[in-house]
């Protein structure tokens, strides 16, 4: 049986720097552990797409974002499950970053400071098809 998909948004979160936000995740976490990551998550059913952007980054920083525009598209292949990630820039910041307990540390980052760090497979696959810029 082939495995089926999921849809997961993430988006470029940037400070007045041009630095990124990133986050890494749970040692316990299923997928990725311990690895750094952008903010956002899986689509709940019959959610759109850029409201489940601004719900996945409100939760995981309690930052208010709106969706700006279109970045990259990558896919994962897990054990259980095939993702495509759509990566979308966020504007309009507000808050501070507040992260939940699917995440244990959190940074702006460079790229180059992210490319040093202990990266998921996604995140390497936006780097690379982006030419190291984000």
């Amino acid at each position: 049986m082939e495995k089926p998909y999921g849809l997961t948004m993430r988006s470029v979160v940037k400070n007045k720097k041009d630095e990124i936000l990133v986050l890494r995740r749970h040692p316990k976490s299923k997928t990725n552990p311990h690895k750094w990551e952008l903010p956002g998550g899986k689509i709940e059913n019959g959610e759109f797409f850029d409201e489940a952007l601004i719900r996945e980054v409100k939760e995981e920083t309690d930052l208010d974002v709106k969706v700006g525009d279109f970045c990259e598209a990558v896919q994962d292949d897990y054990p259980h499950r095939r993702t495509v990630q759509l990566i979308m820039y966020a504007k309009d910041i507000t808050g501070e970053v507040k992260i939940s307990d699917e995440h244990d540390d959190w940074m702006w980052a460079s790229i180059d400071e992210i490319k040093s760090l202990d990266i998921t497979p996604s995140l390497e696959k936006i780097i690379e098809k982006r030419n190291n810029e984000i």
